[in-house]
């Protein structure tokens, strides 16, 4: 299973809110949604979400075993 739990940490670590990522930077709130409901986001959502925090895949998504 694809978890988000290191995108919610890279968030807090660079002091960025949910609200500057959809305001600032464009990103709608049903992604944030479907991130929080642990639901897929397509390749390029990671890759703006990677430009915008100036991190790696690593940092947004990890695969844990169910």
């Amino acid at each position: 299973m694809i978890s988000y739990e290191p995108f919610w940490k890279t968030l807090k670590d660079k002091s960025v809110t949910t609200y500057t990522l959809i305001n600032k930077f464009g990103i709608s709130s049903a992604t944030i949604d479907r991130m929080k409901k642990s639901k897929g986001i397509s390749t390029m959502k990671i890759n703006d979400f990677c430009e915008i925090l100036d991190c790696t895949v690593s940092d947004i998504i990890e695969y844990k075993k169910d």
